[in-house]
């Protein structure tokens, strides 16, 4: 099959945009398979929208190579396409010596030629200067073409593209214009989430405007025919291979407020013998399962709603004391604190506000705070209901928990902040409540010892 990267020259680039509409355009003809470089919960969404199929996320810091390949081979089964879209610039990693996280990394492993993406806002000879740097930077990355954002006029473009194809010798594939057409609407954590955004007429709207700006703008045969081949090694597929009994069920939590979730879960979930029903805290009663997962989200947003759904928040309450297996990571955590506190000008409010959340854990969540986005790495200790052992992870938050006194924690993080002091993993009763997300597949060993305390609780 074939296979491409759109990477950035830096965050900002537009390559966001610029992915989802060529997945857009050529799932039209092609079965394409996407895949996000990084700890990505948003734009994964955005690209399954666009492509009709679960997109994947890679990441070299949190995964191994083997596990990157795994993940790859079982995601691109019956695919024509693959298309990754990388993380901030091309070379952006966890450190400043090696490519590890980077979307170099991933293209290097998987031999993937890679279209960049050049905001080319007020350079035009200078664009070609930054696109040798990058081809000289690390000649183990191919890339094969170039793509130009915020272009203003046709002399603008001339002057870049003559450049680059004569310093560089690759095709500038796509010029795209300085349209506000192109842009995605934007929070305090990134990207409005597709699952919000899917229910309305302006976000469709949306959508179509960069299909059709992608299509006027670049040359979508010239990046296939700059397209490498992979061909999928299938070896090691047995974590993403169902049991056949499922004799576990999981409830998951998915709705406006909670939605963000690695595809592999779902996957990993059933290769650990679970099936899985979804629930919202907004709008359900809690269904009777054997354990239960919050994901991350945005429950600040929706606090008034789930402070309304009093079934929900009694019913957690229950389900923890009776030492019912659950694990909650972020946007989870938040919402089994006792209270969540928005501070006077938060989204515009002229007053705090405080509302009650489901009170599993108990201690205050307080928005906004600072903005922590950070790769995690520590050791769980064997009392958690994930089991014992190192692990590596991604913390993303705008909020500050406080925790009463003598709050136990399962996590002992040696990168990252958690939730106080390089603690992370809030244990109450058989529930584990944390800052960290994990990634499904590195984290399967930790999943298993859940479902499998699941399984006895039966």
């Amino acid at each position: 099959m074939k296979a491409l990267m759109i990477a950035g020259d830096r965050s900002g680039s537009g390559k966001t945009s610029i992915t989802l509409g060529i997945a857009s355009l050529l799932a039209r003809r092609l079965k394409v398979q996407t895949f996000k470089v990084g700890m990505d919960y948003i734009d994964p969404s955005y690209l399954a929208a666009a492509s009709g199929r679960p997109c994947r996320n890679l990441d070299g810091y949190v995964m191994s190579s083997q596990e990157i390949r795994m993940i790859v081979d079982h995601a691109s089964q019956g695919a024509d396409l693959l298309l990754i879209e990388g993380v901030r610039g091309l070379y952006e990693g966890a450190d400043a010596l090696s490519d590890e996280g980077s979307s170099a990394e991933i293209a290097k492993l998987l031999d993937i030629p890679v279209i960049l993406v050049v905001n080319a806002r007020s350079i035009t000879r200078s664009a070609a200067a930054l696109v040798k740097g990058f081809m000289a930077f690390d000649p183990g990355i191919r890339i094969r073409g170039v793509i130009l954002n915020n272009v203003y006029g046709a002399s603008h473009l001339a002057k870049a593209e003559q450049a680059i194809q004569h310093h560089c010798g690759v095709p500038v594939l796509g010029a795209l214009p300085h349209t506000p057409e192109m842009g995605l609407e934007m929070r305090h954590l990134g990207l409005v989430p597709y699952r919000e955004g899917e229910m309305s007429t302006a976000f469709r709207e949306t959508v179509a405007r960069i299909q059709k700006v992608i299509d006027a703008h670049v040359a979508v045969e010239g990046l296939l025919a700059c397209a490498g081949e992979y061909t999928p090694a299938m070896v090691g597929a047995g974590p993403f291979i169902p049991w056949e009994n499922l004799d576990v069920r999981i409830g998951v939590a998915f709705d406006e407020a909670f939605n963000f979730y690695y595809a592999d879960l779902f996957d990993i979930l059933k290769g650990c013998g679970a099936d899985y029903t979804f629930f919202s805290p907004i709008h359900d009663r809690l269904p009777d399962t054997d354990g239960y997962i919050l994901g991350g989200g945005y429950p600040e947003l929706f606090a008034r709603e789930l402070e309304q759904n009093e079934g929900m928040r009694y019913a957690m309450q229950s389900v923890a004391a009776r030492g019912v297996p659950l694990y909650a990571e972020c946007g989870g955590l938040i919402y089994l604190t006792d209270r969540l506190t928005l501070a006077a000008g938060w989204r515009n409010a002229d007053t705090e506000s405080s509302y009650e959340m489901a009170g599993v854990v108990h201690g205050i969540t307080r928005m906004p705070a600072r903005r922590v986005v950070s790769y995690v790495e520590g050791r769980s200790c064997p009392e958690s209901p994930l089991g014992g052992g190192i692990f590596r992870g991604h913390e993303f938050h705008y909020s500050d928990v406080m925790l009463k006194p003598g709050t136990r924690f399962c996590y002992q993080l040696t990168r990252g902040g958690g939730i106080h002091d390089s603690q992370d993993g809030v244990l109450v009763h058989r529930t584990l409540a944390s800052y960290t997300h994990l990634a499904p597949l590195p984290a399967r060993s930790f999943l298993s010892q859940f479902i499998d305390e699941c399984r006895q609780r039966q």
